[in-house]
C-alpha cells in the first residue's frame, strides 16, 4: 500500500473523527489546554490508530514515529537499530538541525553503538549499582534537609525549583564528580545556565565552555591526587583525559536537569492532585511506588531516535537502513495496552516496565541515583510542609515548553508557618 494519500480527498465532515494521514506529519508538541501533565493529544491518536506512523522531520527527513509501548520497547532492545548521532536526524525544532550531525566525540558513549558503548559502559557500570546508590541515601537526606532548613528560615513562600529541586541533583553530581567545595557554587551556577531558557544564547555558551574547561582541567588534577569519586576511580581506567572529560560533562547533562524537572514538576503534580501530597505520608514503600508512577505520568523527556542500520519489519511496516524512528516515551508511558487507566496518577500502581529511563543497552545509567534522591525528596519535602500549596493558579505556573527535557521554570509555593 502507498504512503501516499489519494488525491483530492474530500475534507471530513465537521465533528467527524478524522483518519491517521498516511501522509507524513510533524511531531505533535502541543500540549492540551489546562492539562499541563497529559502529552499531546494527537500522540494516543496515533497510537490508537497506529503505533508506528511516518514523520516528518524539521530537516525534511521522512522517517517514523514509534507511539505503541511494545514497539517502543522492541526498538531499543533490537540492535538493528543505532543510536549514532551522526545517523539520526533530530524530530524537534532546533537550531542544530543543519545534517548531519558530527560523530560523537570520545567518551559521549551514549550516542555510541557496541563495541564502543559496551566498552564505556562496563567502565561506569560498577559506580552506578542500585547497591551504592542506596548507600547514598543518607547523604541525599542530610541535602535535602539543608535545603529544607533553608526554605523554613525564608518562608513561608519559595520558588521550589530555585530552593529545593535544582540544588539536590546538582550537590550530589557535584560530589560525584569530586568537585572541590570552593568550586561548588561557580559549578553549579553555570549548570544551571545550561538549561535555562531565559539565558542568553551568549550566557549559555559562556556556561558551558566554562564547565568543559573545568572539567577539562580537574580530570588531570584527579590523576594527580585522587580523592573519593567517580572521576578519580576511572582515572585509573584506560581512558584519555577527553574520554573523561565528555564522560563528565554527560553525567552532568544527564543526571541535573532531568532529576531537578522531576522532583519539580512531580511536585506541582502531586499538589494539583487531591489528596497525593498527603499520600506520600502513608508508611513505607509509598514513595518507591509513587516515584515509579511519577516517572510513568510524567515522562519528561520527550522522544528518543534511533536509526535502522538495515531494512527492518517494525510493526508491521517495512523501515529502510537510514530511516530514523522517533520514540516518544510520552505515548509509551500512557500506552493503555499497557497501563489501565493510564491518565490517572496512582501512587499505588505497579508501573514497573516504564521507559522513562529508556530500555535496552542505553537504558539510562544514572536512574538508580536519580531514585534515590527522588524517592527521598518528595517525602521530605511532604513531611516538612503537609500543608505546601501552590502560591499562584495551576495556569500561572511557568512551563518548559520549548525543551526537549519537559518541565516547569518556576514553581511558587506556600505554606503555614507552623507547618512542622
Amino acid at each position: 500500500m502507498s504512503d501516499r494519500p489519494a488525491a483530492n480527498t474530500p475534507e471530513r465532515p465537521a465533528g467527524a473523527a478524522a483518519p491517521l494521514p498516511e501522509q507524513a506529519a510533524p511531531l505533535p508538541t502541543a500540549r492540551p489546554a489546562g492539562r499541563p501533565f497529559d502529552p499531546p493529544e494527537e500522540l494516543a491518536r496515533l497510537r490508537g490508530q497506529r503505533p508506528l506512523s511516518r514523520l516528518a522531520f524539521p530537516d525534511g527527513h521522512v522517517g517514523w514515529l514509534a507511539t505503541g509501548h511494545a514497539l517502543v520497547r522492541a526498538v531499543l532492545a533490537d540492535p538493528r537499530f543505532s543510536a549514532r548521532q551522526d545517523l539520526m536526524h533530530n524530530p524537534l525544532p532546533s537550531p542544530m538541525n543543519e545534517w548531519p550531525f558530527p560523530p560523537a566525540p570520545p567518551g559521549m558513549f551514549i550516542n555510541m553503538d557496541a563495541p564502543d558503548h559496551t566498552r564505556y559502559r562496563r567502565l561506569l557500570t560498577g559506580a552506578f549499582t542500585v547497591r551504592r546508590m542506596r548507600r547514598l541515601t543518607a547523604r541525599v537526606e542530610e541535602v535535602a534537609a539543608e535545603h529544607l532548613d533553608a526554605m523554613e528560615r525564608r518562608g513561608p513562600s519559595a520558588d521550589l525549583v530555585e530552593a529545593y529541586a535544582q540544588p539536590i541533583p546538582a550537590l550530589l553530581i557535584c560530589e560525584l564528580l569530586g568537585v572541590p567545595y570552593a568550586d561548588r557554587a561557580s559549578f553549579q551556577r553555570q549548570a544551571t545556565t545550561l538549561n535555562d531558557h531565559d539565558a542568553t544564547p551568549e550566557e549559555v555558551s559562556a556556561a558551558y565552555t566554562g564547565i568543559y574547561t573545568y572539567l577539562g582541567e580537574l580530570v588531570p588534577a584527579k590523576r594527580a591526587a585522587p580523592t573519593d569519586d567517580l572521576l578519580s576511580e576511572l582515572t585509573a581506567a584506560d581512558l584519555t583525559d577527553e574520554e573523561l572529560t565528555n564522560i563528565g560533562l554527560l553525567l552532568l547533562g544527564a543526571g541535573l536537569d532531568t532529576t531537578a524537572n522531576m522532583i519539580a514538576l512531580g511536585t506541582f503534580a502531586l499538589l494539583h492532585h487531591p489528596g497525593a501530597f498527603a499520600a506520600l505520608s502513608a508508611g513505607p514503600g509509598i514513595a518507591d511506588t509513587a516515584v515509579e508512577e511519577l516517572l510513568r505520568y510524567l515522562s519528561i523527556p520527550h522522544t528518543g531516535v534511533r536509526v535502522a542500520l538495515e531494512d527492518v519489519e517494525l510493526g508491521g511496516r517495512p523501515v529502510k537502513a537510514g530511516e530514523s524512528v522517533a520514540i516518544s516515551v510520552l505515548a509509551a508511558n500512557r500506552d493503555p495496552a499497557k497501563f489501565p487507566d493510564p491518565d490517572i496518577l496512582d501512587l499505588r500502581r505497579n508501573a514497573s516496565g516504564h521507559v522513562a529511563f529508556g530500555h535496552g543497552i542505553h537504558q539510562c545509567l544514572g536512574q538508580q541515583l536519580a531514585r534515590v534522591e527522588m524517592r527521598v525528596a518528595f517525602p521530605a519535602l511532604a513531611a516538612r510542609f503537609p500543608a505546601l500549596r501552590l502560591a499562584v493558579a495551576p495556569e500561572d505556573v511557568p512551563l518548559r515548553t520549548d525543551s526537549d527535557i519537559y518541565g516547569v521554570r518556576r514553581l511558587p509555593v506556600a505554606w503555614d508557618g507552623g507547618d512542622r
